[in-house]
């Protein structure tokens, strides 16, 4: 299988290898535009570390186009922020694996069950997004980007929420490295929708959602775990800070 061959260590909570088939079906859906699965997510809930100690880095993509040359590429246009740091970052999306579901997965219930869902799958891809050579402290992301899909009854690419409130659900799964314009230095970099892919144990203690140790709350986690214990899950930093613009803007 294709998909077994990729270097990530999927949680049955992604996606279950035996739920796939083994062909991968790329050419069959260069056709349709992805851009929207990554422009989805909230950034609250997009979740990164940067470096052996677990530092926290957030990572939001703001553009997503097609590219008009290779039809499984596409530009990418966004910000990273690292301690308060906030760098521009430029680069590419390239699928490279389409491998579809056996059978559909309809949620809680079967909710989805009569949405239309024509196809549903998982999605593999390389990216490489360059931050500003002018900015401190710059370098690039390169590494292998993990997601799910399914194609609804308009013939539209969708992302893949449907088992959002399952334990452990996460999408847009970042695994690799980012490397140093300076001294080409590499640090572990890997950041997600909902979860950090590829999270150590001690680091990630939560069950049900994403929650980290405290040991690592000074990396920049402080407020996910207030977040967390938070009725409306709406914390974000203090009050004065949420009514203020937004870290990429």
């Amino acid at each position: 299988m294709l998909f077994a061959q990729n270097n990530f260590d999927f949680p049955k909570s992604f996606v279950i290898e035996n739920d796939l088939k083994t062909e991968n079906v790329l050419n069959k859906y260069s056709q349709f535009d992805f851009s929207n699965i990554w422009l989805n997510t909230e950034d609250i809930n997009i979740y990164g570390i940067i470096g052996d100690d677990y530092q926290r880095i957030n990572v939001k993509i703001l553009v997503v186009k097609k590219s008009g040359k290779n039809k499984n590429q596409y530009n990418v246009r966004g910000k990273s922020k690292v301690k308060g740091i906030v760098r521009d970052f430029t680069g590419i999306i390239d699928l490279t694996e389409i491998i579809e579901f056996k059978k559909f997965h309809f949620g809680v219930d079967e909710e989805f069950a009569n949405q239309g869902i024509k196809a549903q799958g998982i999605f593999i891809a390389n990216y490489e997004f360059e931050e500003n050579k002018n900015q401190n402290h710059s370098g690039i992301f390169k590494g292998k980007l993990y997601g799910k899909w399914y194609l609804n009854d308009k013939n539209e690419i969708k992302y893949d929420d449907i088992e959002l409130n399952s334990d452990s659900y996460f999408n847009n799964a970042f695994v690799g490295y980012w490397k140093s314009y300076k001294n080409d230095r590499k640090k572990i970099c890997n950041w997600g929708d909902y979860r950090v892919p590829n999270g150590k144990k001690v680091f990630d203690i939560g069950v049900g959602e994403f929650n980290v140790s405290e040991k690592y709350w000074d990396k920049g986690w402080l407020n996910v775990d207030v977040k967390n214990h938070n009725t409306n899950g709406s914390f974000e930093g203090n009050k004065k800070s949420d009514r203020s613009k937004k870290w990429w803007e």
